[in-house]
């Protein structure tokens, strides 16, 4: 069950809210996307308080945690770019043109390489962060919404809106391997039971979609709340957590019984969260709060 253990107040904004988050496990330091105010919030999840607004990202999209390079890559959607961070001390060390609206971010820790999805001209783009450079890039089948490394199969996974499906792209050669369709409309939200498998995706026709990645099929379709969005998975547990922005509810899906067997209430238009598996802390984003909301499980 989850249970509430506290919050911490971010900055104000006028109107608008949140999107991705991602934490840094080895400091418990938690970095959130704040769209409304074009910038990135750097909160302290051992102390649960905030620390430090980064300015310079407009629309702030994607949010991702290079966990063994100690980076932290930040999506600024409005002006085509990539932020790169330093997670020792929250300081911008590159800044990456990354096309025209980049969004879900993809680490390949093997090669460093950063895959960048667009959502404007639905297009894959490989990056070096190190150097600057882009290294490649691929038309995609349509809108990009989440997207992850998978080592195992040492392949990007990304979802694709319309038409539903999940496609496989070779992180050397940034070539679609295969592209596996989903039975329910609108791929959003996707996490992986790394080395095992399988992936879940979390689609707007309201069910998370189990899906073998090896042979492409469906074995579970699990109905949900509302509309998802993102999904976090809690490999201890063997629970997946979904953020449903309307009602405003968290459903906590039990990844065996494939069934909902819990929903927390949060807010009208809370449909982002992230989770700290090393402290088995989740961290919901409240947009007319403006707050986070902390929870643990016991």
């Amino acid at each position: 069950m989850l249970n509430q253990v506290g919050f911490i107040r971010l900055p104000p904004h006028a109107a608008g809210g949140y999107d991705h988050a991602d934490v840094h496990l080895k400091s418990g330091k938690v970095y959130i996307a704040h769209t409304a105010n074009d910038s990135l919030e750097v909160v302290d999840g051992e102390r649960l308080s905030h620390i430090k607004t980064i300015s310079g990202c407009p629309e702030a999209s994607g949010v991702l945690c290079a966990q063994e390079e100690g980076l932290v890559f930040a999506a600024a959607r409005g002006a085509g770019k990539i932020l790169v961070l330093s997670a020792d001390n929250d300081t911008i060390v590159e800044e990456v043109r990354a096309g025209f609206r980049p969004n879900g971010l993809a680490w390949d820790s093997k090669r460093r390489q950063l895959l960048v999805a667009d959502v404007e001209d639905n297009r894959a783009r490989l990056l070096d962060p190190d150097s600057g450079r882009q290294l490649s890039e691929l038309a995609l089948k349509g809108r990009p919404r989440w997207s992850l490394y998978e080592p195992t199969l040492d392949v990007f996974l990304v979802n694709i809106r319309d038409p539903a499906g999940l496609a496989f792209i070779s992180p050397g050669s940034l070539a679609e391997q295969r592209f596996v369709p989903v039975s329910v409309p609108g791929p959003h939200g996707l996490e992986v039971i790394q080395r095992t498998g399988p992936a879940f995706v979390a689609c707007d026709g309201k069910s998370m979609v189990e899906l073998d990645l090896v042979n492409g099929r469906e074995t579970a379709v699990v109905p949900l709340s509302g509309e998802p969005d993102v999904l976090w998975l809690n490999p201890q547990r063997g629970h997946l957590y979904c953020a449903i922005g309307s009602p405003g509810v968290i459903d906590v899906i039990d990844v065996n019984r494939h069934e909902v067997n819990e929903r927390v209430v949060t807010e009208e238009g809370a449909h982002t969260l992230t989770f700290d598996r090393s402290r088995q802390r989740l961290y919901a984003l409240m947009p007319k709060s403006q707050r986070a909301d902390v929870y643990s499980e016991e």
